[in-house]
Order: structure tokens, then sequence, then C-alpha cells
């Protein structure tokens, strides 16, 4: 399992007034550290929990602004308890446990992956359980039954790479800026995705894992290949690999709605926000009768809305998980199969 990355700092505010209503977003501030990490082509875990301590308090105020809140009507403190760096994570449990034991409030650590799992609930058109969920990042890609808050059931994983650190290490082999994957696919959008015959590993394996470490590799051959003459198929071969790494997302997908019997299906994670992975999703569903849920496109990467929303629907349902316990129980590693 890999480690989300975490480079995003999201405080938001959340009120939840009946146990079966979706809770209501009432405000939530972002900021990114992507341009504070391109000059390193990747994220540096120091400089990211650094950070993640000079903007969090900072964001918090803005938050109960705009919310017109203050502390004092706050009831229950999130915060990410894992999977992710562990530096950043305990940056959050940090301010999260010192603002509850001020407080006086109870605290709840929410895992990161559960928050992508319930954040098309911030949408527009909510989802309904059960269904099927596609979550697809740079540091996951699984398939999951969804049929309530806390009761997923693992359809389908990647055993290498996952789809968004395959875009990554793929834009970086083309001389792609940081982060990779948006950058990849702009540059594929004038490419042909036909140009190159690149594998799709364990597309027919007859079941829900993935595999995208072949298809790395793949790419690194054909760069060679092309040697000096790679900037002018550059477009062609991205396009290339978006088309191979959207292809095997679509039929796994299509293939767990169909072992399922479910005709509705959630994508979320950072992926999910590829425009050729929503459009070919939504065109198979289409035909197929099912329902496809994604987040605001805004909320598909990693934020703070996702978080105090899966906290609020994990208490509607389990309010006994609210405690005043302080203490930094971090989880840089945790399956989300582990989660009841």
């Amino acid at each position: 399992m890999k480690k989300p990355r975490l480079i995003e700092t999201g405080v938001a505010l959340v009120q939840s007034l009946e146990t079966t209503a979706i809770p209501n977003l009432l405000s939530h501030a972002l900021y990114s550290q992507t341009a504070m990490h391109q000059d390193y082509g990747g994220v540096v875990p120091e400089l990211a929990s650094r950070d993640h301590i000079r903007r969090v308090i900072p964001l918090t105020r803005e938050v109960l602004k705009e919310s017109q809140k203050n502390l004092a009507d706050v009831d229950v403190v999130a915060y990410t308890r894992g999977p992710g760096l562990a530096g950043a994570l305990l940056v959050g449990a940090g301010v999260a446990c010192a603002l509850g034991a001020s407080m006086q409030k109870p605290v709840i650590g929410v895992h990161h992956l559960e928050g992508h799992l319930l954040s098309p609930f911030l949408s527009l058109d909510p989802p309904e359980f059960p269904f099927v969920a596609l979550l697809v990042s740079g540091g996951h890609t699984q398939l999951m039954r969804v049929d309530g808050v806390g009761q997923y059931t693992l359809l389908g994983e990647t055993i290498d790479d996952a789809a968004g650190e395959a875009f990554d290490k793929s834009a970086k082999l083309l001389g792609l800026g940081y982060p990779g994957g948006p950058a990849l696919s702009k540059l594929a959008q004038s490419g042909d995705p036909t140009a190159f015959q690149l594998p799709r590993p364990l597309l027919h394996s007859g079941n829900l894992d993935f595999s995208f470490a072949g298809l790395k590799t793949a790419v690194l051959t054909q760069t060679k290949k092309l040697g000096d003459g790679l900037d002018l198929r550059k477009a062609d071969l991205a396009a290339s690999t978006e088309a191979a790494i959207v292809e095997v997302l679509l039929k796994k997908s299509l293939a767990a709605l169909k072992d399922t019997g479910l005709n509705r299906l959630v994508v979320a994670g950072g992926v999910g926000a590829n425009s050729h992975l929503r459009g070919q999703l939504n065109a198979a569903c289409v035909k197929l009768g099912v329902r496809v849920h994604y987040p605001e496109m805004h909320l598909c990467t990693d934020n703070g809305a996702m978080i105090a929303m899966a906290a609020a629907m994990r208490l509607q349902a389990q309010p006994h998980l609210a405690q005043k316990n302080y203490g930094f129980d971090v989880r840089p590693r945790w399956p989300l199969e582990d989660l009841h």
C-alpha cells in the first residue's frame, strides 16, 4: 500500500442536523503545496510538514469567518489519522487534539481513503448506497463495494503501482513537469492514442486487480527507442499512455458492476478528475443504465471538506467514535479494509 502524499492543507466545517440527512458543508479552505515541491520534482516530506504548520491556523480562521461561526460552535474536531506521510499526519493530529483539549470537545481520526470514498456526497448529485467505488489516485487504485458508512468490501486493487503513479512516472519519462499526471493529460489532447501499442496489464486476468508497473516500463522502452525523436512523438506517446490507463480502469470498473449486480458507480481520488476517464465512463455507463457519481472537480484532490464529511457521516452511524482522547495515534500505513 502506497502512502498518500498529503501536500494539500485543508480545513472545513460541516453541519449535521439529522441522523439520516447528508451533512451540509458550510465552508472550506484549501492551500496546495504543489508549486513549492515543483523545484524538487516531487514531495519533500519535511517541507510538507513545515508548510502544514504555517497554513492550518490561518485556514481555520478563514473557514470560521466565512461560515460566520466561532470555535465555541464546534462540537467535534476531526483530522486525518492516516494513511500518509507521518510528519504531515502529526501536524493535523496535533492541531486537532490541541483544539479539542483546549475546548474540552471530542476528536475523531478519519481514514484518508474513506474521505475520498464519501467525497461524492459533497456534490450536487450525491449517490445512494450501495455502490461500487473506483478509488484512483497517486497512491491507491482500488475497487470497493460500499454498502454504507464503514461497510466496505475490497473487490480488487493494484498489485504494484497506482494509476496516478503511472501517470506521474510516465510524465517524468517524457520530461514533463510536476505534477506529471495533469501535464501528461494536457499533452495527450494533441496526440494520437493509437500511435503506440502499449500493454494493458491484467486486463484479461479474470479478477479485479490492477497492475501498472509494466506500462511504465513500456513507456521507458519507447522513449529509449525514439531517442532524439522523442520530442516529435511526445504527444502521441502521452495520448497512448493515457489511453492504456483509462481502458484498464474503465473495463475493470464495468466488470465490478457486473460481478456485484449494482447499478451505481462512484469515482473518487485525484485521477477521477481526468476528463478522458470521465468521458469513457459516462459513455459506457449510459449504455448500461448505470449512474456515475463524481466529486466536484475542485474536490477530487485531497481536501479538508472530504475529511469533515466523512467524520460527520461516521458520527451519524457511530456517535461513540468521537472521544476526548487526545493521543497522537496516527497511522501512516492503514489499509482501508482494516476500518470498521
